[in-house]
C-alpha cells in the first residue's frame, strides 16, 4: 500500500492530532539517541505537548548541555569592531556635509548669502527658480480650472428652478422682517400700517386747496418806485 504524502498543516481532528503527535514524538527521541551513539555527539532534546507536559533526551546532563549552549553563544555574540566603528564613524560625516549643502542650496534660493556666488551660480539658481515658478503657476490654474468645472457641474444639477427654491425662504424672511419693523414704526406714530402715505397725500391736497392764490404782477415798470405806487392807488379810487 502506498502511503500518501503528508500536507504541513494543523490536523483538525483532536484525536488525529494526539496520534500524530504520539508517534512523532517517539520517532524523533528514537533519532536523537541514534545520533548520539552512531556520531559520538551530545544532544538534547526538549519536547513540550499542547498541555504544557514536557519530553526530554540527553545523551549526557540535560543542564549541562543547556549550560554550555549558554557560554557558546555568549562567547559568539555578534561585537562592534573597530573597522565597523570606523566605517559608520565615516557615513555620518557624509550626512553631515551632505546636509550642509543642502542647507546652503535652501539659503541662496531664498535669496541668502549670495555674495560669494559667481555670475554661472547666479544663472543656474535663477533658472532653477523660474522653473519652480512655471510648475506653481501651472498648478495653480489647474486648480483653479477644477474649481470652475465643479462651480459649472453644480449650477447644471441644481438649475434655475432649485435656485428659485433655495432663493425663496431668504426672501420670504427678508420680508417678515421688514413687515415687522413697519408695523412697529406704525404703532410709535399713531399710524395704521399701510395709511400713512394716503393720509400724508390727503393733508398736502388740503393745505393746497385752503391756501389763498396770490396775483402775481408781471407788468413792466420803469420810473421810480413812487411813480409804480400812485399808478397801483389810482384804480382804486376810481371805483
Amino acid at each position: 500500500m502506498v502511503r500518501g504524502k503528508t500536507q504541513m498543516k494543523r490536523i483538525e481532528n483532536p484525536t488525529s492530532r494526539q496520534v500524530t503527535f504520539s508517534k512523532r514524538r517517539n520517532g524523533l527521541l528514537k533519532k536523537a539517541f541514534e545520533l548520539s551513539v552512531l556520531c559520538d555527539v551530545e544532544v538534547a532534546l526538549i519536547i513540550f505537548s499542547l498541555r504544557g507536559k514536557p519530553y526530554e533526551f540527553a545523551s549526557s546532563s540535560m543542564q549541562e548541555t543547556i549550560e554550555r549552549y549558554l557560554r557558546h553563544t555568549k562567547d559568539n555574540r555578534v561585537k562592534p569592531t573597530e573597522q565597523s566603528m570606523q566605517h559608520l564613524k565615516t557615513e555620518a560625516e557624509k550626512m553631515l556635509k551632505k546636509i550642509e549643502l543642502l542647507e546652503v542650496s535652501r539659503r541662496k534660493l531664498l535669496g541668502e548669502n549670495l555674495g560669494s556666488c559667481a555670475l554661472e551660480e547666479l544663472q543656474q539658481i535663477e533658472q532653477q527658480l523660474e522653473r519652480s515658478v512655471t510648475r506653481v503657476r501651472a498648478r495653480k490654474a489647474k486648480v483653479f480650472k477644477d474649481q470652475i468645472e465643479k462651480l459649472k457641474e453644480k449650477d447644471l444639477v441644481t438649475g434655475p428652478n432649485e435656485k428659485e427654491f433655495l432663493l425663496q425662504p431668504m426672501v420670504t424672511q427678508k420680508e417678515e422682517v421688514l413687515a415687522a419693523e413697519n408695523a412697529m414704526l406704525c404703532e410709535k406714530y399713531g399710524m395704521l400700517p399701510g395709511k400713512g402715505s394716503k393720509e400724508v397725500n390727503e393733508n398736502e391736497e388740503a393745505n393746497d386747496e385752503s391756501s389763498p392764490s396770490s396775483d402775481v404782477e408781471t407788468e413792466l415798470f420803469i420810473g421810480l418806485p413812487e411813480g409804480r405806487a400812485k399808478r397801483i392807488v389810482q384804480p382804486n379810487s376810481t371805483d
